[in-house]
């Protein structure tokens, strides 16, 4: 699986499945991260957050999460915008799978006690660009707001 999300930016075969879910899997996993690094400080609550839901939301193996961030993070480092990733999330993920991630994206930004503006406006944009309505984001915010 991991030498798979290692070709995240080469074209996955359309007709492998599992080359696809890693794919995805990536790229939603760099999108996490890019969270934890919008206000510039990443808080230890964030990394944990941040693995819980790569377990929990992305159904990762507990042996894998680490090199899964490991390999997100350099994805998230060379990457120039975030279409990048939106484009697989948008290729291969469902209405539900979309709400699961903007969800997550809210819950690790939430996990500090401290919304930045910088953590909303980055979900606001990822949101958009995988065509997730308004009222979505806003009830995932609210959602994740009460966890």
């Amino acid at each position: 699986m991991i030498e798979n999300l290692k070709s995240l930016f080469s074209a996955p075969d359309e007709e492998d499945p599992a080359e696809l879910e890693s794919h995805s899997q990536l790229a939603a996993a760099a999108l996490l991260i890019e969270i934890t690094r919008a206000d510039h400080s990443v808080a230890t609550e964030e990394q944990q957050a941040l693995k819980d839901l790569l377990q929990t939301a992305l159904e990762i193996p507990p042996g894998q999460v680490e090199e899964l961030l490991g390999l997100a993070g350099e994805a998230a480092d060379r990457a120039t915008s975030l279409y990048e990733f939106t484009r697989l999330i948008n290729s291969h993920y469902g209405r539900r799978q979309k709400l699961t991630l903007i969800h997550s994206m809210w819950r690790v930004a939430y996990v500090d006690g401290d919304l930045d503006k910088y953590e909303e406006g980055l979900i606001r944009q990822v949101a958009e660009l995988i065509h997730v309505p308004h009222k979505e984001f806003i009830r995932m915010k609210l959602k994740a707001a009460e966890a």
